[in-house]
């Protein structure tokens, strides 16, 4: 799909909902409130975004689904999120809970479970455990074989959709001895089990994403046919973390989707409130905060860009994309609302409020999105164990190796170019020592200074070279890492991944890679990126707010920057523009009173 069908199609959805500051809209934020208020799952929504097709776009065209590209999904369930993180969430569930089929499935299984999805089915994703949580291969639900299939005994807790799924995929212990080929996958359909067999577990009140269904199961030698197999008898593991992978990267689009509403109701109430004498947007230490949270919100945009489409481009470094997105988007956006909470004030508490009442439950359910699907200290974990062969590999690459990275990168963070046929199948579990997006960052920054100096305006000029020299300055924290990691590994011995030191050092990459994101997309998507970008001003001031988490006191952007940055903020925020890279148009009103 090309990026003007893409914009097209979302900005159809955007439509098709209306203004969600009006209550006469299909999905208007006064519904949603009155949902997360009673507990309540939104059904009227889920249903009304099903009749639509959202949850199309996240099934294989091959089984009847419309899913050619990712990004596509992604981005329609990121336009979801920003009116209800929670009704994007229950969307998301399904779809994740079909992963497995996707990954492993023959044509008839896959084809029978998109056939129900389209059919209104809504699946849950029975991995966790109460006792055990992200240590899966401690899990103790069993599936023993009998004549013609399978009894599943045990108990899955703390998961989404539990309580209203047609069918739940479970993870299943298929051979006592455990271990990465001890399990499976079934897909238990509760329509087909007799009446109180599978036990719904009580659902818990969240603090944030309330209306979710958020509770479990338990059975008791509950019998699944040989068909519920999904896939290969022990390839439970290999399904659940292809699946986690998958997860981990779309989950980004309700942590963006949510941030964006909040942004967008903190410059309504700075352009239209006025405080001793001037609007609080005039003033200059308001105007940096705007101007920082639109740039961490367009870094994280970067990431889960270039991460998206990695899946389908390049599925063999999904265990490193996966986990950077997982840990850093989260992360970054929460430290992002909280200056936003600053500027907002008061109005962050009304609850009631016609225009304002939304924002706190953005800061809520935005909580989620860090522990869903492996928390942060999971994915950091990920990326420590990896650090050494990754740092190595970017030091001593050779040319040929950096020139199969700058190509597959041009996929990647090139918005326009064509995707490979998404075959999740394909992705790995280990990036055996690969980041693509930082072995291009020598290229990219190449290109990043060509780029300035094709520029006609002296100002740009100048503005993409520092930005250029920002780059350069992340490029060079890649020896300082390896140096810092060898020693550990030196000091410590063979548990030094485990370290809390090594999980610091593993945070500061995940910086490193989004940065480098962050220049990759400027410079490979010049073209295809919407009116006026990529702004030289907006790139520098995302490039030093990733610097300045490694030296917080050592870059100040100067005032011209800011302010230029805030002008670029309140275009979109003025044209009802999408705040991303994408040009999207989105419904937002103007209609009200400060």
């Amino acid at each position: 799909m090309t990026v003007d069908d893409l914009v097209a199609l979302a900005e159809g959805l955007e439509d098709h909902l209306g203004d969600p500051h009006d209550a006469g809209a299909r999905m208007p934020f006064a519904k949603v409130l009155a949902f997360d208020e009673r507990e309540e799952f939104p059904y009227e929504l889920t249903d009304l975004l099903q009749a639509w097709g959202v949850h199309e776009y996240c099934l294989p065209e091959r089984w009847g689904g419309r899913a050619g590209d990712v990004e596509v999904g992604f981005n329609l369930v990121r336009l979801v999120a920003r009116r209800d993180p929670t009704t994007a969430t229950a969307l998301m569930i399904t779809n994740v809970a079909f992963m497995p089929h996707w990954i492993a499935a023959g044509d008839e299984q896959g084809r029978a479970a998109v056939h129900g999805i389209r059919h209104g089915a809504r699946m849950s994703w029975g991995l966790s455990e109460r006792r055990h949580g992200s240590d899966v291969l401690a899990n103790e639900m069993r599936a023993e074989r009998v004549p013609g299939g399978w009894r599943l005994t045990g108990e899955k807790y703390l998961i989404g959709n539990a309580t209203i799924a047609d069918v739940v995929s479970v993870q299943a212990r298929t051979a006592e001895r455990g271990g990465p080929g001890g399990w499976s996958v079934f897909a238990l359909d509760r329509r087909q089990c007799p009446a109180g067999t599978v036990a719904a577990l009580p659902n818990e009140r969240l603090h944030g994403l309330r209306a979710l269904d958020m509770s479990g199961i338990r059975v008791d030698g509950v019998f699944v046919p040989e068909d519920a197999l999904v896939g290969a008898e022990g390839q439970g593991l290999e399904l659940a973390l292809k699946s986690a992978q998958v997860a981990r990267v779309v989950i980004g689009s309700i942590a963006l989707g949510a941030v964006d509403t909040a942004l967008r109701l903190t410059m309504d109430f700075a352009a239209r409130r006025e405080i001793f004498g001037q609007r609080v947007a005039d003033i200059p230490y308001s105007r940096r905060q705007l101007a920082e949270c639109f740039a961490d919100l367009m870094v994280a945009d970067a990431v889960c860009g270039g991460a998206v489409r990695a899946l389908q481009s390049n599925p063999a470094q999904a265990s490193v994309y996966s986990s950077v997105v997982k840990y850093f988007v989260p992360t970054l956006l929460e430290r992002t609302m909280g200056q936003l909470s600053v500027l907002l004030g008061a109005r962050l508490y009304l609850r009631d409020h016609p225009h304002f009442g939304v924002y706190q439950k953005m800061l809520r359910d935005l909580a989620a999105v860090s522990f869903v699907d492996g928390n942060t200290v999971v994915n950091l974990k990920n990326i420590a164990a990896q650090l050494d062969g990754l740092l190595g590999t970017a030091r001593d690459a050779g040319d040929g190796l950096r020139a199969e990275a700058v190509e597959r990168v041009g996929v990647m963070f090139g918005l326009d170019a064509e995707l490979p046929v998404w075959r999740p199948e394909r992705q790995l579990l280990v990036s055996r020592g690969r980041d693509d997006v930082l072995l291009a960052l020598p290229d990219a920054l190449e290109r990043l200074r060509d780029l300035a100096e094709r520029q006609r305006d002296g100002r740009d000029r100048a503005l993409f070279h520092r930005a250029a020299e920002t780059g350069d300055r992340l490029l060079k924290e890649f020896d300082r890492l390896l140096g810092e990691t060898a020693r550990l590994k030196e000091d410590v011995g063979r548990g030094y991944a485990a370290t809390a030191e090594q999980f610091r050092l593993a945070e500061q990459y995940c910086a490193l890679h989004a940065g480098a994101a962050a220049v990759h997309l400027a410079v490979r998507s010049q073209d295809a990126l919407g009116e006026g970008f990529p702004d030289p001003a907006v790139l520098l001031l995302c490039l030093e707010r990733v610097w300045r988490q490694f030296r917080p006191t050592e870059t100040v952007t100067d005032a011209a920057v800011v302010d230029r940055v805030a002008g670029v903020l309140s275009g979109l925020h003025e044209e009802g523009r999408l705040f991303s890279h994408w040009p999207v148009r989105v419904r937002a009103s103007a209609d009200w009173t400060a």
